[in-house]
């Protein structure tokens, strides 16, 4: 389970950039498939060739925010659906990547890593290694959480809102749809540098249908926690990340098939986007009830109902 823990919680990291593109900017952002497996195979690649592997995680970073640009200019300067743009970047990423690799998979077990360290030190698979990942992605979501509070985060938050408005306002949308996707694209090859030093090999077809992943985490997530405020909903994405890693380890331990996690996943984004529309969720006290109100104010379920007085009732009518 420990291990489980760990993988839920960097890959909170692609939740994160996910929930940038998805729930901030409102762009159904595909790149995603290609940018993890670039961060990947860009870091495994400069790792070989002896770069201190820091740096090569940067670098892994800097080249999926290539990528989000790439996808920004097929949008807003060449007039591209979102969606399809998302799409061709992906589709050419899998080209550039195995240039960038030399062939399908490239192993890491006899290099020195990030994850190195802790290995020497037997702190890899235990609870403080899991503390030590949590602390990590923490403070990158209270960075993501104080960028968009800024006024280029709140320009941000206003294009995905109304970007019509925003516009009227002088905001050039174009540039902040560019900057989102680059950073969103950019933490998602940073966690895939990060999980191809976790595992030990980065491999070509690391990021197939992890879009679903990231969207299944940010769902779950933002259908227990809700998205009132924006502390909330980033640390929704992690939870929701770390929830679905545990659901589909406890899936596998009871004799799930492999080839199923797939289904799941999909199956799993449903049920939590179906079950608040049909009121399941609310039968139950959760922290989204908690999160959402003010201290000392109650639930609306147990408020007591307002009392007609001869008055109110005239002054209804």
């Amino acid at each position: 389970m420990i291990g489980a823990l760990e993988l839920g919680i960097i890959y909170g990291v692609m939740a994160l950039g996910v929930y940038l593109t998805f729930k901030v900017l409102n762009f159904p952002d595909l790149t995603v498939d290609g940018s993890f497996t670039t961060g990947a195979a860009t870091a495994a690649a400069l790792i070989i060739a002896g770069v201190n592997p820091i740096v090569a995680t940067l670098a892994a970073g800097g080249a999926g925010v290539l990528a989000g640009i790439i996808t920004g200019l097929l949008h807003t300067k060449g007039g591209i659906d979102g969606l399809l743009a998302g799409i061709l970047t992906m589709i050419a990423l899998w080209s550039v990547n195995l240039r960038i690799m030399g062939k399908a998979n490239l192993p890491l077990l006899r290099e020195t890593t990030i994850m190195t360290p802790l290995k020497e030190e037997r702190i890899m698979g235990t609870w403080m290694s899991v503390a030590a990942f949590l602390l990590a992605v923490l403070v990158l979501k209270f960075v993501v959480d104080w960028f968009l509070t800024t006024n280029l985060g709140l320009a941000i938050q206003a294009t995905g809102n109304n970007k019509e408005m925003i516009r009227s306002l002088g905001v050039n949308t174009d540039n902040t749809t560019i900057l989102t996707l680059a950073l969103s694209n950019g933490l998602v090859a940073a966690c895939g540098a990060i999980i191809a030093q976790y595992q030990g090999f980065a491999d070509i077809a690391m990021g197939v249908g992890l879009i679903l992943v990231g969207l299944a985490s940010v769902i779950v997530g933002q259908a227990l926690l809700g998205s009132r405020t924006i502390v909330i909903a980033s640390f929704a994405a992690i939870l929701g990340s770390v929830i679905y890693r545990l659901i589909i380890f406890y899936a596998m331990r009871y004799g799930l098939n492999p080839n199923d996690m797939k289904a799941v996943t999909a199956i799993l984004v449903v049920a939590a986007l179906l079950l608040p529309r049909w009121g399941l969720l609310k039968k139950i006290p959760s922290l989204r009830g908690r999160g959402n109100r003010a201290p000392g104010q109650l639930a609306p379920e147990t408020q007591p109902a307002p009392v007609k007085t001869p008055a109110t009732a005239a002054e209804g009518s």
